[in-house]
């Protein structure tokens, strides 16, 4: 199902369009937020990136490692295996 809110952009000659503050708003994105741009098979999806384990996919208590993010479940998994080896 397609939802529309009624709002035409024209992107500019270097390929930028301004998502509108009321679209921003609503999805929390902030003007320094990261999002994610996707193709669907007719479109653009575009939405706030979100920090996630590089394991579960868990966005909880996540921390640094490498670069990566990982959450504590993982973190110990991760060790409790090294331990074994």
């Amino acid at each position: 199902m397609r939802t529309t809110v009624g709002i035409i952009r024209k992107i500019d000659e270097l390929g930028r369009i301004v998502v509108p503050i009321e679209i921003r708003r609503a999805f929390g994105i902030g003007s320094q937020d990261s999002v994610e741009i996707h193709t669907t098979g007719d479109g653009i999806m575009i939405k706030k990136h979100m920090d996630s384990c590089v394991f579960c996919g868990s966005s909880d208590d996540l921390i640094m490692f490498k670069e990566k993010t990982i959450c504590p479940g993982c973190a110990k998994s991760v060790a409790d295996t090294k331990n074994q080896a």
